[in-house]
């Protein structure tokens, strides 16, 4: 295993973190009217769940099949639930607070 992996693999789980509980925030003020979400926001949010997890199990297997350590395994299949949860932060603040 590279040394910096580790480092690697909890920057990355650190920034996913970050993101997807700004995401929360951010719909949970949405459903209290605080902030512009889609009308179709609270089944988006309970649809996107099963994809990017088979996303992400799908990237680590082909990772494991390609001959590649557990370890960049586990960052392929971070680097896809990453993908979801940079675009979900992205959309989402973009809209704004809803009392404007």
């Amino acid at each position: 295993m590279d040394p910096l992996q580790a480092i690697r693999i909890g920057l990355d789980a650190a920034r996913i973190g970050f993101e997807a509980q700004s995401v929360i925030a951010m719909r949970l003020a949405g459903i209290a009217g605080l902030w512009n979400v889609p009308e179709n926001e609270n089944l988006r949010m309970i649809q996107e769940k099963p994809l990017a997890v088979l996303e992400a199990g799908h990237a680590a297997l082909n990772a494991l099949l390609s001959g590649h350590s557990p370890d960049r395994a586990l960052s392929a299949s971070m680097a896809r639930i990453g993908q979801h949860t940079q675009a979900n932060m992205e959309r989402l603040s973009q809209r704004g607070p809803g009392w404007l």
